[in-house]
């Protein structure tokens, strides 16, 4: 009576996506969109994405309705699949890795500051760590930054505090004698 097992020939047509491995492909260029969206719009020309997809990009940044958002997106991911997604991906990548060496530098900066207002030792450390630093200014930033704190404890953000931090920020990003 029944056939246990389907009877396929060669001739029928497996060899394409599935039509759930096609909604989630559409769904990932649309997320990819979304994080194109994060990038500055002075990032977009190397990319030399199609002007219907910019323009597309640049609405969606001015809409603020929840659905008219999401029907954007949908449509930006549209439009995202008739182009290569490699670039944007990369750019999208190399975006995000800038801002996030960013912020393990300025997280540096805050723990040198926090070391160097708590012990006089990190001031030698940091010296040695940093060989091209103006010690006298570095030691008269400190000096006044403990001076605002002591003055008031509960206010961490006096002048010399942030001054210091501009300082300890610049001489971070300052190249030092060895590495040039």
């Amino acid at each position: 009576m029944h056939d246990p097992e389907p009877d396929f020939s060669d001739e029928d047509d497996f060899d394409r996506p599935s039509k759930s491995q096609m909604k989630r492909d559409m769904t990932a260029l649309q997320k990819l969109g979304e994080e194109l969206l994060t990038l500055p719009e002075s990032r977009w020309p190397p990319l030399a994405l199609p002007e219907i997809l910019s323009d597309a990009l640049k609405a969606a940044k001015k809409i603020t309705n929840f659905e008219g958002r999401r029907r954007q997106m949908q449509y930006i991911g549209k439009l995202m699949r008739k182009i290569d997604p490699e670039p944007v991906r990369e750019a999208v990548a190399a975006f995000k890795l800038g801002h996030a060496q960013d912020s393990l530098k300025l997280h540096q900066s805050e723990r040198w500051r926090e070391q160097l207002l708590a012990d006089d030792a990190a001031l030698q450390t940091f010296i040695e760590a940093h060989v091209n630093v103006d010690i006298q200014q570095l030691r008269n930033l400190v000096r006044a930054a403990r001076k605002d704190a002591a003055n008031a404890p509960e206010k961490r953000s006096g002048r010399a505090y942030r001054e210091l931090f501009q300082f300890i920020k610049a001489s971070e990003a300052a190249p030092e004698a060895g590495d040039e």
